[in-house]
């Protein structure tokens, strides 16, 4: 129901829609004031056979450019239903059976984006290493590679480039199986094919210890001030040559951090959250602890608190 202008009446009144005919008729005089009408909104009818298939969805997936027919090939879904089991089982044998150039790269692409969720990664990350991938499937060199750890190793590069990096061993939580040694080795591998096919050095991205920080900082439940004062450090600490790799910095700021707070976090805990080892972080801090007057801000601790730390 709704008001509209009728000619007739001359003035507005109510009118109803018959949306099988398609017609906007005054409810008043009957006059048909539109015909033909097009429904614009969402239809979530299932014209589906089978009556336990309420699925609605009539449409396919969005184009992929990385696949030779966009993406938009069909695919013969598996019957729920007694009704045409038979013949929907064997078109969908006989489409397994036939040459598929991109059955591959699907898989591949799935692998990825599962990776990808598990991780909680952003869809630009996920379609960079896809890209990656693909660039490295058309050079034919990677038969005979660990497959999960090539994948895993296009995923860690996205990230890198995307500036969003993750740990290896994030990355090898989620890499079905392979090590963080194989992992490494695809990276390298990847990092060659594609600068021997641009021409020129593959650029990765640097990495800073600022950008775990705020991650590590949530898997340990630390408050807004402490995190604040834990990245201001981070950014001091590049300010001293500190030969330590950004992830055991972080673990270390964040380990010095928590001391200084009355949330004390022990260093079992961080080593869990930050994937550092303890002796490292143990390492890191005896590093940074001739630094700490100058790394750590003045509004979060005195010079007092500074003294009270052990000393490493």
């Amino acid at each position: 129901m709704g008001d509209v202008y009728c000619s007739d009446c001359k003035r507005h009144t109510e009118v109803v829609f018959d949306h099988s005919a398609g017609d906007t008729v005054c409810s008043e005089c009957g006059l048909v004031l539109e015909s033909h009408s097009i429904d614009e909104t969402s239809e979530w009818r299932t014209f589906a056979n089978e009556s336990g298939d309420n699925d609605p969805v009539r449409v396919g997936g969005p184009t992929n450019p990385l696949l030779a027919d966009g993406g938009l090939s069909t695919v013969i879904a598996k019957p729920n239903g007694a009704s045409g089991e038979f013949l929907s089982s064997s078109l969908g044998r006989w489409q397994n059976r036939g040459s598929n150039p991109d059955r591959g790269l699907i898989v591949a692409f799935k692998t990825i984006a599962t990776m990808s969720d598990r991780l909680g990664l952003v869809a630009t990350i996920k379609d960079r290493a896809n890209e990656i991938y693909k660039k490295v499937e058309d050079q034919k060199s990677s038969r005979g590679r660990n497959q999960d750890a090539l994948l895993a190793a296009c995923l860690y590069i996205a990230c890198r480039q995307e500036d969003k990096p993750r740990t290896v061993k994030e990355i090898c939580s989620v890499a079905n199986g392979a090590t963080k040694k194989e992992i490494g080795r695809a990276k390298e591998y990847i990092v060659k094919q594609l600068g021997l096919e641009a021409g020129q050095s593959v650029e990765m991205g640097t990495i800073h210890a600022g950008d775990f920080m705020r991650r590590f900082c949530s898997n340990l439940g630390m408050n807004n001030q402490a995190v604040k004062a834990a990245q201001e450090s981070v950014q001091k600490s590049e300010e001293f040559d500190i030969r330590r790799s950004p992830i055991s910095i972080a673990a270390a700021v964040i380990y010095i951090i928590t001391q200084l707070s009355d949330d004390k976090k022990p260093l079992r805990d961080i080593s869990l959250a930050t994937g550092v080892a303890e002796g490292t972080i143990r390492n890191s801090y005896k590093d940074l602890y001739p630094h700490l007057a100058k790394i750590i801000p003045n509004w979060y601790a005195k010079e007092e608190d500074l003294k009270n730390l052990c000393s490493p």
